[in-house]
């Protein structure tokens, strides 16, 4: 799914679109072929409805917020298939999560290959397609319009299906207090 950003913001009193388009920080993956993600916008963690022009996806290294703050992620997940092809090189796949998803990439476990935890509370929706949710102790089908909201739960995107499916997340960057000591 190809996502179009509309910036709206307020220009001497009048309320107007800024800009539209593609976002900046979008990525096809070649590895595995299929897989998309772009970074829609970014608050930081005291957000102003004041727009100055500034770009806050490029303007971060990280695709991950910091806590109070927000990431909006398009996604586009592949059918499981795609990383069962002869021709999947996982180290390509590493590297390009490397380059495009920094601060999410360092998180997946090497081990078990999709699963990582985040900081953040998310609010997932399938817009289209069929998701499974892989969770410690089982997993949720979600198809079209289906809300997730996770919080700083270990998980993992599967698409069993034979179509790509998109998600659209919202990730709110969040203290975790079982690693502050339960403040």
């Amino acid at each position: 799914m190809t996502i179009r950003r509309v910036v709206v913001a307020n220009t001497n009193g009048t309320s107007r679109v800024v800009e539209e388009g593609k976002p900046p920080r979008s990525a096809e993956f070649t590895a595995p072929e299929g897989l998309a993600q772009s970074l829609v916008w970014r608050t930081e963690p005291v957000p102003s409805v004041d727009y100055d022009g500034t770009e806050p996806t490029t303007a971060t290294r990280s695709v991950l917020p910091q806590p109070g703050g927000t990431s909006l992620v398009a996604l586009t997940i592949p059918p499981d298939s795609a990383y069962a092809d002869p021709s999947f090189d996982p180290v390509a796949a590493a590297a390009e999560s490397a380059q495009h998803s920094p601060g999410l990439a360092e998180l997946f476990e090497s081990d078990n290959p999709g699963m990582h935890t985040t900081p953040t509370v998310d609010y997932d929706i399938v817009l289209e397609g069929e998701l499974w949710l892989e969770l410690t102790d089982g997993e949720v089908h979600l198809t079209a319009g289906d809300v997730v909201v996770q919080h700083g739960t270990r998980h993992a995107w599967r698409n069993r299906s034979d179509k790509p499916a998109t998600l659209l997340a919202v990730l709110i960057g969040a203290r975790d207090a079982r690693s502050e000591g339960g403040r």
